[in-house]
């Protein structure tokens, strides 16, 4: 978890720094306006590729709960699916990057008063190859879909996303402003979303 944290805070403090993206560049669908990239490590070794850890993954494994936590902050799930058809949940030059996926897992979340919205999915692909070169795609062009039902206000221009290969597979967390305003501390509501990815350290096992 210490890492899920120090993640964040990289993202925090990187700001304008990181990588931004607009609508200006010519597409019309929301990305992130910071994002942040992590390739697998060895630590992701047990689960390197599908072969080795073939049991498909479920709704109810990867969102067991109906609310995400972090500090005082508490999400709540409003909608759960799991795809076949991986290319669904992206567009762009993305949807090249996921040949090969045969499950995408998606959730949105939304905070009690509507001010944060959230999702996250998770991409199974064939092996770490595959997961790395999503994740880099991530950070070219194209995105993921926002999930359905996230609102029409979430402001992709003020958003944060992390995405990470975990072995073969993807996470993608992403969160957002919902209308127009002042500043919103994401962090919290980052780290909620983000940490339905530690369900994967059960696999390793």
């Amino acid at each position: 978890m210490r890492k899920w944290i120090a993640v964040v805070a990289v993202l925090v403090a990187a700001g304008a720094a990181a990588f931004w993206w607009s609508a200006a560049q010519g597409d019309d669908s929301p990305r992130a306006a910071v994002f942040r990239g992590e390739p697998t490590t060895d630590h992701y070794a047990p689960i390197a590729t599908r072969a080795l850890d073939p049991e498909p993954l479920t709704v109810e494994e990867i969102f067991p709960g109906d609310t995400v936590t972090s500090g005082e902050v508490t999400l709540d799930r409003k909608g759960a699916e799991a795809l076949t058809d991986c290319a669904e949940a992206v567009w762009g030059s993305v949807q090249s990057a996921v040949a090969g996926c045969t499950q995408a897992l998606r959730a949105h979340y939304a905070t009690p008063d509507g001010r944060v919205s959230g999702q996250f999915l998770i991409f199974n692909l064939a092996d770490s190859a595959a997961a790395d070169k999503l994740v880099t795609a991530l950070k070219e062009g194209g995105f993921v879909r926002p999930t359905p039902g996230t609102p029409e206000a979430f402001d992709g221009s003020r958003s944060w996303a992390y995405a990470r290969a975990l072995g073969h597979y993807v996470t993608v967390s992403w969160v957002a402003p919902v209308g127009p305003g002042g500043r919103v501390d994401l962090t919290h509501p980052q780290l909620a979303v983000d940490g339905l990815g530690l369900v994967i350290q059960k696999r390793l096992v």
